[in-house]
Order: C-alpha cells, then structure tokens, then sequence
C-alpha cells in the first residue's frame, strides 16, 4: 500500500542540518497521520540526508516505534521490538507506516507495522507494549570503563576530513559517539577484538515522552551494531569493498532512558559467518542503569582472503 504522491521529492538543505541536527532529527520523526484505512492507521513521514542515498535503518526503526506508539495507550510503552529490514529505502521518497492493531489486553498491547515506499514494503516489525507494574528488579552491573569527558568524539576523529560521510557522521550527526577503545572509522583496530564499549548522547535536550526517548535511543543504535563485528575481523569502515547493511533488529527496553545523558553500549560480537554478522549490545545510563539489550544481524562482505 501506499498512500503518498508518487512525485513528491525530500530534498534537504544540508547547510540548515547542521545548525541543529537533532531538532532535524525531531523533525523528521514528526510523523503525519492519514487516519484509518483498509483497518490500519496510516501515518507517512520523510528521511535524513544521507550520503548514499538510502534510507538509514535507525531511522525507519525509530518512526515505526513512534507510529505504533501512537495507537496504544500513553501509559503502555514498548518493551519489546522484533524487525526486518526488508529493502533499501530510497531517501528521497516519502514512506509510509500502516499499523495494525493486533491486541490489547490487560496489561500488554501488541502493534505490527509494514513500513512502504512505493507500494513496496522496505521494514516490518512487531512491538509489544506494557503499563507500568511493579516487580522485583536484577541487572548486570555497567562495567568500569573511561566516562565520556575524558575520550574524543567522532568530530575529533573525522572533522578535518572534507568528505561526504565524514560530515553526516559529525556535523550533520544528531549524536555525539565517543568510543572508549580506539575508533575504527579510518583503520582497524591495532588488536582486533570482538568487544567494545561506546558512549552517545544526544547534541542538546530532548523535551519529549519516554516513547520518543525510546525511539530515538533505537535510532541511536543501529549506528554501531555491527563495528564489533568488523573489529573482531580486523577490518574498519574504510576497508576496500566493504558492504554493510542490516538484516533484522530486535530490541528490549528494561528501564526508562533519557537520551540527552550520556549512554553506554556494551557490545560483543560472538559470530560472523556466511557474509552475515552478529552484533550485541547492553546499554545502560551512566548511573549504571542497565536501560535496554540490543541484537542485530547484518550482511557483511569484504573479499575473500
């Protein structure tokens, strides 16, 4: 289905991008409803800028959360995301979310979404959703590692780089990502290695409900999932041939997040096979909080030997 002209056209003004990315951001996850059609509420929103020209994962992710949010009741928030990313998105076409409402029972909600360009479907996902309950609390502690103040930021890795990709990942980027280890932007790591640990926060306060915390903390993620990946192989995001794009994303949301404080992910990457990857990833506020747990496959090739 699809409920956009087919001769609208998103062209960004990247200049006006980087005066304010995350209000940008904020922009482009202000959905616009169509109302109910065929038993589906239909909402349709724009892209990012994206060097590449397709649609990034995070942020079709980010609007599905935010689509099927809106049809549950605000005092139910996702605790629980399964999705696949089934197409590449074109960003300069608008896309489209028809959510459906599969159930709402008493204390959980679930809500399916096909995410379409075209009339062609590029993401479907599954939420579920819950009200607030009591229960008995466990968590992993948040490991000790070096606190964002004292690491360089993805600007102090890439900002003197005239380049495409290294201006959308700092200054059109509405996150500030300091890697605790060595970034792998430019070369791989002097020791490969399967883990690493990352900070973010956003560029500026975020004045909105915890569902679009959520979503923007999903955003966020897809980001870096898969760099654990190409850390353990040896390789970085500039190695000859590479092609990276995600498969499949799910996510589970254990506590409330906030993501204009500094966030850590915790990441791990036990497999790569068969031109796919595994990424993992805890992520907890800095207070130690452990917030959401993360896991995304991708399709990952780099030539042979």
């Amino acid at each position: 289905m699809s409920t956009s002209g087919p001769g609208h056209r998103y062209t960004p003004d990247v200049k006006l991008i980087e005066q304010d990315p995350l209000a940008h951001l904020l922009r482009v996850l202000d959905l616009e409803y169509h109302g109910d059609t065929s038993g589906e509420d239909v909402y349709s929103g724009e892209s990012m800028h994206q060097p590449n020209g397709r649609v990034y994962g995070g942020q079709v992710l980010a609007q599905s959360i935010l689509a099927m949010g809106r049809t549950v009741d605000p005092a139910r928030l996702p605790h629980s995301l399964h999705a696949y990313f089934l197409r590449a998105g074109d960003i300069n076409q608008p896309i489209d979310f028809a959510v459906e409402r599969l159930r709402d029972g008493g204390s959980f909600s679930a809500r399916r979404a096909h995410a379409y360009q075209s009339g062609q479907a590029i993401l479907s996902g599954i939420i579920s959703f819950q009200e607030d309950q009591e229960g008995r609390n466990l968590s992993i502690p948040m490991p000790d590692v070096e606190k964002p103040e004292n690491l360089p930021s993805a600007f102090d890795a890439l900002g003197h780089i005239d380049h495409p990709v290294a201006a959308f990942w700092t200054r059109q980027s509405a996150f500030d990502v300091r890697h605790v280890d060595s970034s792998i932007y430019l070369r791989p790591s002097k020791t490969p290695s399967t883990t690493q640990a990352v900070w973010m926060r956003s560029r500026g306060p975020v004045n909105a409900d915890q569902l679009t915390h959520r979503a923007l903390l999903t955003y966020a993620c897809d980001q870096i999932m898969l760099e654990p990946v190409l850390r353990g192989l040896g390789e970085s995001w500039m190695s000859p041939k590479l092609s990276v794009a995600s498969l499949d994303h799910a996510m589970w949301w254990h506590r409330d997040v906030h993501v204009d404080e500094w966030f850590l992910y915790v990441q791990q990457a036990p497999t790569a096979q068969g031109g796919r990857g595994l990424g993992e990833a805890r992520v907890y506020q800095s207070d130690g909080t452990l917030v959401a747990t993360t896991v995304q496959e991708g399709m990952i090739r780099l030539p042979q030997g």
